[in-house]
């Protein structure tokens, strides 16, 4: 249904780096880059944007979940966060009360949101 997501960052640089570094364990990473606007993804097409804050009004917690292909790569998005200092929300674990195979980690960006990397396939 969507076709890219944007989201805007109080430093901009700091975001970009965190989400090369999370972002490179699933597949994915920086397609575009104007300098105050990043765009992330898997070739050829940016869907995850990151650009400055246009209004002085404070961040709204978002929550973005980010495909991982199984398990194993769930967890190592989780490990990329946790290197860049993010705060960890939730480790990696089965979550049945969505369903029985949902392996999810949540994190939080450097501006308050709530990141995730989920796996809905068994082990």
């Amino acid at each position: 249904m969507l076709d890219h997501l944007g989201i805007q960052c109080a430093d901009v640089p700091a975001s970009a780096a965190f989400y090369d570094a999370v972002l490179a364990p699933l597949g994915a990473g920086r397609i575009m880059d104007f300098g105050e606007v990043v765009g992330f993804g898997i070739p050829p097409k940016p869907d995850f944007w990151v650009g400055p804050r246009t209004a002085d009004i404070p961040n709204r917690e978002l929550h973005v979940a980010f495909v991982a292909a199984d398990r194993a790569t769930v967890r190592a998005f989780f490990d990329a966060a946790v290197a860049t200092g993010a705060e960890v929300l939730h480790e990696p674990r089965v979550f049945p009360e969505y369903h029985p195979n949902y392996y999810g980690a949540f994190v939080r960006d450097p501006d308050g949101n709530n990141v995730e990397a989920v796996c809905h396939s068994p082990e």
